[in-house]
């Protein structure tokens, strides 16, 4: 036997023959598996164990003749003679039938597994951005692909002549291309968006400047779905979107504002601003977010309430929601310390032609110490979440 094994080795197509017949031996055992786990719940685990090693036994023989056969070992006629019978099957058109289903099983489940394998970096970049969003589009490209490759081998083994359906189904898919304009569209306008980068899974957006904001959490081809605030789930179609607003690209900002009583020093005020940003600045804990260091702009407004100061930090993409949550926290507390009022809103009120006369007194000083006077601003009691804000006007 040996005698004439060594001879058939030395031949590239008996080991190509044996690669391809062990690949359809492992799709089929694939198969059969995935089969057997739907049995699992009726027959028991361990009885599903026993025909997992029993379908293991009945795919490794039938190998094993196919391999007897290929390698021409007519001098084991048993398994010669079965591997003859099982070629015979698979020329069949219910045997290549199998084999198509099994091979597409087992690439659908390739896809799967090779796309988990790619995992984006855990930090916010335009990279992981990219890689989230090309993964999700390339796999179900990929799983389309196998899809229709399956269904044209399928109908080639019942014959069925694929090239006549196809021309058939371009037709129709010519007539249906009319009515299906909207659908061609969100194609294309999903292509360029990935194409161009505009916006990717994890960025923050706003869509055509409306009521529909939130974190992207999946792209494709024909549509946007976007996670608000609340959790709800928004589905748009690519084509619909014409304008898009991204807080989460390349950098964002924080508009540090507050405002002070007109009756305030400004001075005084803008002096507590610029301490309360350059602390922030220089604290460990949040000075990796920024990309610059902040920048007064003062006096930005007489309202009709107070006084607006404002600054301005050039930050790391979404981290702009917890520094504006830390900067509120911080001034509200310098303000305090300082004795410098945040205004809220006046009015002033008459009644027919009589004047009403109002009276402002100052305040007796405090003997005892105010809380607020010994509050820690450098040292949050809770640290805020770099969740983002919710959009003004935010339809949830």
């Amino acid at each position: 036997m040996w005698s004439d094994l060594l001879p058939q080795l030395q031949k590239p197509q008996v080991w190509l023959g044996l690669a391809l017949t062990l690949l359809i031996a492992y799709a089929l055992f694939r198969f059969g598996r995935t089969l057997l786990k739907l049995l699992e719940q009726h027959v028991g685990p361990h009885f599903r164990r026993g025909l997992d090693i029993l379908w293991l036994v009945v795919v490794g023989l039938g190998w094993l003749a196919v391999a007897t056969n290929i390698t021409q070992l007519s001098g084991v006629p048993i398994l010669y003679t079965l591997g003859q019978d099982i070629m015979n099957w698979f020329r069949h058109s219910s045997g290549q039938f199998l084999v198509v289903f099994a091979m597409a099983l087992i690439a659908w489940n390739l896809v799967g597994t090779l796309s988990r394998r790619i995992v984006a970096d855990e930090e916010f970049n335009r990279r992981s951005v990219r890689v989230q969003t090309l993964k999700g589009v390339v796999e179900s490209t990929l799983r389309v692909i196998i899809v229709v490759i399956a269904l044209i081998s399928a109908l080639q083994t019942v014959g069925v002549n694929p090239a006549g359906l196809l021309a058939g189904v371009s037709v129709f898919g010519l007539a249906v291309g009319f009515g299906a304009q909207s659908l061609i569209k969100d194609i294309f306008t999903g292509f360029f968006i990935l194409l161009e980068d505009q916006y990717g899974v994890g960025d923050v957006i706003t869509v055509n400047n409306g009521q529909l904001s939130g974190g992207v959490e999946r792209v494709n081809l024909r549509l946007t779905m976007l996670r608000a605030l609340d959790g709800t789930v928004h589905i748009i179609p690519n084509g619909q979107i014409n304008t898009v607003s991204v807080s989460s690209k390349d950098w964002s900002r924080v508009v540090a504002e507050v405002d002070v009583t007109y009756t305030a020093n400004i001075n005084d005020a803008l002096r507590v601003l610029k301490k309360v940003s350059d602390e922030i600045y220089a604290d460990k804990e949040w000075q990796h977010f920024f990309l610059e260091a902040p920048e007064m702009q003062g006096v930005t407004q007489l309202a009709p309430d107070g006084v607006t100061l404002r600054a301005l930090f050039k930050v790391q993409p979404k981290s702009q929601y917890a520094i504006g949550r830390e900067f509120n926290r911080r001034i509200k507390i310098a303000m305090d310390q300082s004795g410098i009022e945040i205004p809220f809103p006046q009015r002033s009120l008459n009644f027919g032609t009589t004047p009403i006369e109002v009276r402002l007194t100052r305040a007796e000083p405090r003997l005892v110490p105010d809380a607020r006077d010994t509050q820690d601003r450098q040292n949050a009691p809770v640290k805020p979440s770099l969740t983002r804000e919710e959009e003004e006007g935010e339809l949830t």
